[in-house]
């Protein structure tokens, strides 16, 4: 249910960006089974993401999991849960910086689209992964949003790529991809190894 606040989120943030972009203002968000945001119906416009959104969107993800990973790091009972923690805050400080160093280069102020409700949603799945109790449970909860909130931001990651015109920009979007795709791989894989256990 977290790992699907936060696609949801992100949905939504992609849905009101087509609907700013054809003064629409359908904000619903879908998630499939899996926690994965589903695709947006083709008859919607593409996301109308400005530079600007896109560099917000980044930093406030980036934030989110090297939140995430800080919890993993200290409240994790397996050590490959722990280890992905850190990695999760290593990795997405790094790309936080290369953001922010980006925009600093293009001259682009960050700010999110009009209807933003990601740093919220970050907040409600910080707080409900700091209240599960250390242990096997926390472990799978962790991992299991991680696996959801990754495939979301690759989707992400591809709508910003299609709506930014600057090569600087697509070149860090680009560059981030291969990141995000080994973080999912190796929190499906972690994931996998913890087995179901008690909800």
């Amino acid at each position: 249910m977290r790992a699907r606040t936060l696609v949801a989120a992100l949905s939504l943030v992609v849905l009101a960006a087509c609907a700013k972009g054809d003064k629409m203002a359908d904000t619903s968000a879908h998630a499939t089974d899996t926690g994965a945001a589903a695709p947006v119906a083709s008859a919607a416009p593409a996301p109308t993401f400005t530079d600007a959104n896109i560099a917000a969107l980044l930093d406030e993800l980036n934030v989110a999991d090297s939140t995430f990973g800080n919890l993993a790091s200290s409240k994790g009972t397996s050590a490959d849960v722990k280890a992905f923690g850190v990695l999760m805050m290593r990795d997405h400080h790094a790309m936080r910086k290369a953001g922010q160093d980006l925009v600093a280069k293009i001259g682009v102020t960050p700010a999110p689209p009009d209807v933003d409700s990601l740093p919220m949603k970050t907040r409600k799945i910080s707080d409900s992964l700091t209240v599960i109790a250390k242990g096997g449970a926390f472990d799978r909860a962790y991992l299991d949003d991680e696996v959801a909130n990754h495939q979301s931001v690759l989707d992400f990651l591809s709508r910003a790529s299609s709506a930014t015109q600057n090569a600087d920009m697509k070149d860090l979007l680009a560059k981030a991809r291969p990141t995000v795709e080994m973080h999912l791989t190796r929190a499906q894989d972690i994931r996998g190894k913890l087995g179901t256990g008690t909800p």
